[in-house]
């Protein structure tokens, strides 16, 4: 049987998983992905075949090695690319080759030319790649939309989205590719609002930016590390202003340059009163409705409280279904189209144009469990979830 006769044929039960890319995030990943019945996690690799056998001991986890072995399983339909964000296309692409799907960790690509040139190969080869962040699923997020989308703010008209924080070399053991090409905290931190503001206003048409680096080099401060100076090579504060397709407006601000950390900041101001988001880098939170006259409101998070990994579950579960994931490869290369315009519209000073468009994602019901047990047999009962 070839892979590509593997892609293509339709399959029933649990959903084989393999994962490239055992560092740290791969623990998070790996206590999720483990729990849920609807998949089956096969193998681990990576390019320390050691850490790759240790967290495949760890969760228990039967096959490890490399990349070149995983692909080689037709039991594994869904990579998980863990990996730096400098190999993403590189390693997705070795995939979508082998006729996997992909669930990829954010940022698609660290430029849209090679985001486009995976884009075009997973159409080509029938395949979905789908990209975090998968925050949008929680139940914050969620209930947050379905608030906005039942109409308790009106017509939403404007958004004012903030990250704010001294910077990760403050915590993190080896943050030197937090402040390369590809990271910052625009294509760090941005993936998590934009992918939620795009939701609430559908797609960005145009952006404007300004962007400064507070210095050169930054020193680590935490770890084996602690004392060591290293470059940096991006921005490290962005102020941006959004204009979506329906007329809407936002404007954003990504920083690793502020002493008072403000994070997970989203408000949506709508006709008939503001919506306040729940951190959008979370997978919970309540939604609190600003409304005059009256107090506020808190609108209780409902429905899923599992972290990173859950948009692999989704995944799954409309690949049998065989219909559109909810964090589709669409939504993440729209993203990753309006940063890139962000990070042009920084050097030239002028308005940019986002091409590319994306529908705002169905929502889930407040019910849906990845818990559940949905693809046992032919007569898969995910849609009742849904």
């Amino acid at each position: 049987m070839s892979e590509q006769h593997t892609a293509s044929t339709v399959r029933t039960g649990p959903v084989g998983i393999g994962v490239v890319g055992a560092g740290v995030i791969s623990d998070e990943y790996l206590t999720n992905l483990t729990q849920f019945p609807d998949l089956r996690v096969e193998f681990i690799a990576d390019l320390d075949a050691d850490r790759a056998a240790a967290q495949a001991a760890k969760f228990g986890i039967p096959n490890s090695g490399s990349y070149t072995d995983l692909l080689k399983r037709p039991d594994i339909e869904i990579v998980v690319n863990l990996t730096i964000p400098a190999v993403h296309v590189e390693v997705a692409l070795q995939a979508v080759a082998a006729g996997k799907h992909v669930w990829g960790e954010k940022p698609y690509a660290l430029d849209t030319e090679s985001g486009r040139s995976l884009r075009d190969a997973a159409q080509q080869r029938g395949v979905r790649v789908a990209v975090a962040p998968d925050t949008i699923l929680g139940a914050g997020i969620q209930t947050a939309l379905r608030t906005v989308r039942a109409g308790e703010i009106g017509t939403p008209l404007s958004a004012l989205a903030m990250f704010q924080a001294p910077g990760p070399e403050s915590w993190h053991p080896s943050p030197e590719f937090l402040f390369a090409r590809g990271a910052g905290p625009l294509f760090d931190l941005g993936p998590y609002y934009l992918s939620t503001l795009v939701q609430v206003f559908g797609p960005v048409d145009r952006v404007a930016a300004l962007g400064s680096r507070a210095r050169e080099t930054r020193v680590i401060a935490s770890g084996p590390k602690a004392g060591t100076e290293f470059p940096v090579e991006v921005p490290t504060h962005i102020g941006a202003l959004l204009s979506f397709a329906s007329g809407a407006s936002a404007q954003c601000v990504f920083s690793f340059d502020s002493k008072l950390e403000r994070m997970g900041f989203v408000e949506v101001a709508g006709t008939e009163g503001t919506a306040v988001f729940p951190d959008p880098n979370m997978f919970d939170g309540d939604t609190v409705i600003h409304c005059v006259p009256g107090a506020p409101v808190t609108v209780p998070a409902q429905g899923s409280f599992y972290s990173r990994g859950t948009g692999v579950l989704e995944l799954a579960r409309a690949i049998r279904e065989d219909r559109k994931e909810r964090v589709p490869g669409e939504l993440a290369f729209h993203v990753l189209e309006v940063m890139a315009a962000v990070a042009e519209a920084v050097d030239t000073g002028q308005f940019v144009e986002v091409s590319s468009r994306v529908e705002p994602s169905d929502l889930l019901d407040g019910g849906w469990d990845p818990a559940a047990a949905t693809l046992l047999s032919t007569s898969s009962s995910s849609s009742a979830h849904d």
